[in-house]
């Protein structure tokens, strides 16, 4: 029975036996008191079998301004430079779960941050989900449980290079069955990118150099609406569609040094860029407990399309000169995505459960590129058109032997890919394949605080729908960034056991990816362009030790987390060093001081890392955060980022005979205020937590 409950039922047996004794003696306090709030501090973050919870709706960080940036304040999670990519330390690509739906970076963005209530790190997800991530980063939305009408105000004025500002508004409505929620955020940013990349050719008897810089100025818009339908305590169904549209207008600054065995440059390269992305993402769910065969149905369809424009007009000064025109590149990508799914699950009486389901996806794209070179006086224009299907189906059976819980799945999914140029004869990707991917896990309950879990999985990593458009980015005469249009899946085997004591935990697992994906260098003979892309290596390998040390003093908590990592990336293009391990460490610590104020300072970092092949920098990024809570209604959060200016990005490498040494710089030194109001009813209601609680169990 939840603590609550219980101290509630405690109150009202000892008022009634009070009321018993002396029935005629009147206290003026009780006769106006008419409710008992018993409140109970919530933990930020919780640690259960290695996988950690965040209480996002009651902590400081539902005052960070967009997902993104609220994902690279967790624990493990690490956001690329351009914020298109989001990894785990030790995981690599995580699945992203908003309640049933799997979402990308799209539909992630998509999603304000008013309206989530905990995020889940899940390191061990089960067979119902899609076989492509080593692990799930489960987002739950917020569900009233009373009946209520709510409006939240935001506002956070955010001072980095330049000044950036989030206005957003997010309400909801219960009344019953029925909940509706919207949500409208207007974001103006003005980020500041540097990037530079120092690289030699010996074959070509080429030395070169750039760092270039962009200022974009971004207009963001970001809605959402949908509604939830509680049919009975079984049963619900829910709709809701969200978008994004951007339009960014950017400079880019390149300054060059070129040496091409005798002959010498220097090149100053101005672009002018226009660019729209558009995106928007529809789902529907619906839920049944089907009676006469006790069984809990659950069907979801989705459908997302997403939009990108691209214009760009490139002019280049030679050796201090004058500028003149080089390219006019208009570059288009369009991409349309359905999926539906079905899950059923059956519990047993001797607490066996029975869960199977499938899954449909259909995605079709489009990429259009059209690049007039005024040196050529030449226009070039390629069509790209890409289509994939996956069929999936899975079981799993779980339950209970006398110690020992267990679980057993297996997911077999069918890929159909046939990609092609308009002016080609042959597809240049026409693929048919299908993958079986088991898994299995048990866990031991040593006593009533320790626990021991061990686990094995097999995985595949698809390339992302992005990676396959055809836009590239000029950045000097010399240089480009490319598509990935031949990338094919990467597969990991991996087991990993678990240790529980408490909230603590330590994790060993080891794994290993056949066609792992990273960069390497193309250089086209006849042109001397250097183009940089994704391919697929031939494998990686890797060793990870994992704790999680949360700690918890009067006023002051703290989570910890400590991973110990030596991989080995392996391919025939690279050269190779000798692996070494490193160390990432995560440290966050809040401290409740009177007068409703909460402090907040948590770092992260790597050591130097060398995996083989890739060569990068130690980090370090320190955060400090100070919120106050005003009567019922004002909130304000002070946040300050990357106080020491650490959040750097360094790599070395050497593929296909190219060695290259790499810098960006990132955004991240921040001083931001955020105020929130809030305002609205809420009245006594007639239906329980229970309406909440179904989303979070079906990601385990």
């Amino acid at each position: 029975m939840p603590l609550k409950l219980i101290l509630a039922l405690l109150l009202f047996l000892f008022s009634f036996f009070a009321k018993a004794q002396n029935e005629k003696q009147k206290d003026s306090i009780s006769q106006k008191l008419s409710e008992v709030v018993v409140t109970q501090n919530k933990k930020t973050f919780t640690n259960s079998n290695g996988n950690i919870k965040v209480d996002v709706a009651n902590s400081i960080y539902n005052t960070i301004p967009n997902p993104v940036d609220l994902l690279s304040k967790l624990p493990g999670v690490q956001v690329s430079p351009d914020r298109e990519n989001i990894t785990l330390v030790g995981k690599g690509n995580p699945l992203i779960y908003i309640d049933n739906q799997k979402v990308g970076m799209n539909e992630l963005n998509a999603l304000a941050v008013a309206d989530i209530k905990t995020i889940e790190i899940i390191q061990n997800p089960s067979s119902k989900y899609e076989a492509e991530g080593r692990a799930v980063i489960l987002i739950t939305r917020k569900f009233s449980k009373k009946d209520s009408f709510r409006t939240e105000i935001s506002e956070v004025a955010s001072f980095k290079k330049h000044f950036n500002n989030y206005l957003g508004f997010n309400s909801s409505f219960k009344k019953g069955k029925l909940e509706w929620k919207s949500n409208f955020n207007y974001n103006k940013r003005n980020p500041w990118e540097n990037h530079s990349i120092a690289y030699e050719i010996p074959q070509a008897l080429i030395v070169s150099n750039y760092d270039v810089t962009a200022v974009s100025h971004i207009n963001e818009y970001v809605f959402g609406g949908g509604f939830f339908y509680k049919i009975n305590e079984d049963d619900y169904f829910s709709a809701n569609v969200n978008g994004k549209l951007r339009d960014d207008n950017f400079d880019i600054n390149t300054f060059t040094f070129n040496k091409n065995q005798d002959a010498e440059n220097n090149v100053f390269t101005w672009s002018n860029n226009s660019s729209d992305k558009n995106f928007v993402n529809a789902f529907m769910n619906y839920s049944k407990r089907l009676k006469f065969i006790n069984t809990q149905l659950f069907a979801g369809f989705q459908y997302s399309n997403f939009n990108q424009h691209l214009w760009s007009l490139v002019e280049n000064n030679f050796n201090e000169t004058e500028f003149e025109l080089s390219q006019n590149r208009d570059q288009k990508f369009n991409v349309d995505v359905f999926s539906g799914r079905i899950d059923l699950e059956k519990k047993f009486k001797n607490e066996m459960n029975l869960e199977y389901g499938g899954l449909y996806l259909k995605a079709k794209s489009n990429s259009d590129s059209d690049i007039f070179d005024f040196e050529k006086n030449k226009n070039e224009t390629l069509n790209y058109d890409f289509k994939e299907e996956n069929l999936a189906a899975y079981i799993q059976f779980s339950g209970k032997f006398k110690k020992v819980d267990f679980s057993f799945g297996l997911r077999a999914e069918n890929t159909n890919v046939y990609a092609k140029y308009k002016t080609d004869l042959l597809p240049s990707i026409d693929k048919n394949y299908t993958n079986l991917f088991p898994k299995a896990q048990f866990s031991f309950a040593i006593d009533s605080t320790k626990s021991v879990n061990l686990n094995y999985a097999k995985n595949i990593v698809r390339p992302k729908y992005s990676s396959l458009s055809q836009i590239a980015t000029y950045i000097n005469p010399y240089f480009l960034y490319g598509s990935s249009i031949k990338l094919g899946p990467a597969f990991t085997d991996e087991i990993a056991g678990n240790l529980q004591y408490r909230e603590k935990s330590v994790k060993i697992s080891y794994y290993q990816t056949e066609n792992t994906v990273n960069q390497t260098f193309i250089f086209n003979n006849e042109t001397n362009i250097l183009t940089i892309t994704d391919v697929n290596f031939k494998r990686e390998t890797g060793f990870t030790i994992d704790f999680t040390l949360p700690f918890t003093y009067r006023f002051w908590t703290a989570t910890n987390s400590l991973i110990f990592i030596k991989s080995k990336v392996e391919d025939n293009s690279a050269l190779m060093h000798s692996s070494k391990p490193y160390l990432y460490y995560y440290s966050n610590n809040s401290f409740k001081l009177p007068k409703n104020f909460t402090y907040v300072f948590s770092f992260w970092g790597t050591t130097a890392q060398n995996d083989g092949v890739f060569e990068r920098k130690a980090n370090f990024v320190f955060d400090m955060s100070l919120a106050k809570t005003f009567a019922k209604n004002w909130s304000c959060t002070l946040n300050f980022n990357d106080v020491f200016k650490q959040m750097m990005y360094r790599e070395s490498f050497t593929v296909n005979q190219i060695s290259s040494k790499s810098k960006y710089l990132a955004d991240a030194h921040e001083i931001s205020i955020a105020l929130r109001y809030s305002f609205g009813k809420i009245k006594d209601s007639k239906y329980k937590e229970k309406t909440v609680d179904e989303n979070e169990s079906r990601v385990r």
